[in-house]
């Protein structure tokens, strides 16, 4: 299944396989912040989230860990159970290197 779509849904993966979105070009051209620009180039306000979520499946990041992807403003939120930790130093990197990230927090789910 993969993050995204189990995060998101279907219809975000379809979007996703659409093609990959120029996130600069999207939000100069559209006045988006990057942080909301979506896997369609369009304004999403989960759109860093999203665009986090397909990079994690396309790092071949297994979704079968307790691992949540959010965003707040720029803010990349892990949020995580216990078993996922052997993957969030990985899921961390990609997360910071996604297009529009200013930071990543890690949260324990509690």
């Amino acid at each position: 299944m993969g993050f995204l779509s189990k995060l998101f849904g279907k219809k975000e993966e379809e979007k996703a396989a659409a093609g990959k979105v120029d996130v600069k070009a999207s939000a100069s051209k559209n006045s988006i912040p990057p942080e909301k620009v979506g896997l369609d180039g369009n304004f999403d306000e989960s759109g860093l989230a999203k665009r986090v979520a397909k990079a994690l499946d396309d790092a071949g990041i297994s979704d079968d860990v307790g691992l949540w992807v959010a965003q707040s403003g720029s803010t990349v939120v892990l949020k995580y159970n216990s078993d996922a930790e052997g993957v969030l130093s990985q899921a961390e990197q990609v997360a910071k290197g996604v297009e529009g990230a200013s930071s990543v927090n890690r949260v324990p789910n509690s």
